[in-house]
C-alpha cells in the first residue's frame, strides 16, 4: 500500500506532537509559564528545540494548539441547516466539549480531561496566553464561519453568521473559566449548554417545535 510509510509518519509525528505537548503543559503547570525556556520543554520531550517549532510556531501554541477547531467544524457542517444559526453552533460546541472530557456523571477526570483542565487554567492565568487565546478564538469563529456553509457572497448572511460565531464562543469562554475555577468538577459540556442557556434562552439547544423550522439567529 503506497500510503502506508506516509501514513505512518504523520502518526508518529502526532505522537511527537502529543509529547512534547504533554511535557510543556507540565512544566508550565509547575515552573510557571514565564520560567519555562522551549528549550526546557525539548529536554523533558527528547528531542530537538527545531523540533518543538516545527509543531509548535510559538510558545503560546503549545498551550493554546489543539483539534478543537475541526471538531466544532465538522459537526457544523453534518448539522441540519434549517436549524437556527445559534442552534447550529451551540449543539457543536457541546458535542466537541464532551468528545474531549468524555467521561460519565461522578467518575473521575480521564487523562485527556485534567490535560485540558491544565491548558485552560494556564490559558486563564497567564497574561501572554490569554491574548493569544483571542486570536485563537478568531480562528474557530472563521471555522464555525466557514463551516455554516457558502454565503454566496453576501455580506448580511455573512455579517449574520460572525455574529451568532462571535456570541457563542462568548459563552463558551465564559463557560470554560468556570469549569477551570471548579477544578473540572462541573461538568463542561453542561457548563457550555448552561452558558448558552443563559445568553439566548433555554430553547437554544432542545428546541421547541416552532423554532423547528426556523433559519435566523
Amino acid at each position: 500500500m503506497p500510503d502506508q510509510p506516509s501514513s505512518l509518519r504523520a502518526r508518529r509525528r502526532a505522537e511527537t506532537q502529543r509529547t512534547i505537548q504533554a511535557h510543556a503543559v507540565r512544566l508550565f503547570t509547575e515552573r510557571g509559564y514565564d520560567a519555562t525556556t522551549i528549550a526546557a520543554v525539548a529536554d523533558a520531550a527528547g528531542v530537538s528545540p527545531m523540533t518543538v517549532y516545527r509543531s509548535f510556531p510559538t510558545k503560546e501554541d503549545l498551550v493554546l494548539l489543539d483539534q478543537r477547531d475541526r471538531l466544532v467544524a465538522e459537526r457544523i457542517a453534518a448539522s441540519p441547516t434549517a436549524q437556527p444559526l445559534v442552534r447550529r453552533i451551540g449543539a457543536a460546541l457541546i458535542e466537541s466539549a464532551a468528545r474531549l472530557t468524555g467521561r460519565d456523571p461522578g467518575d473521575d477526570l480521564t487523562t485527556d480531561e485534567q490535560f485540558l483542565l491544565a491548558r485552560v487554567q494556564l490559558m486563564i492565568s497567564t497574561p501572554a496566553l490569554r491574548a493569544k487565546h483571542l486570536d485563537s478564538n478568531y480562528a474557530l469563529q472563521q471555522a464555525i464561519v466557514d463551516a455554516l456553509g457558502d454565503d454566496g457572497g453576501d455580506p448580511d448572511t455573512a455579517f449574520h453568521a460572525h455574529a451568532a460565531a462571535s456570541a457563542c464562543l462568548a459563552a463558551m469562554h465564559t463557560a470554560l473559566v468556570r469549569w477551570a475555577e471548579s477544578d473540572g468538577r462541573a461538568e463542561l459540556p453542561d457548563l457550555i449548554g448552561q452558558a448558552l442557556a443563559a445568553a439566548f434562552g433555554d430553547n437554544v439547544i432542545d428546541p421547541t417545535p416552532e423554532d423547528q423550522g426556523a433559519t435566523t439567529m
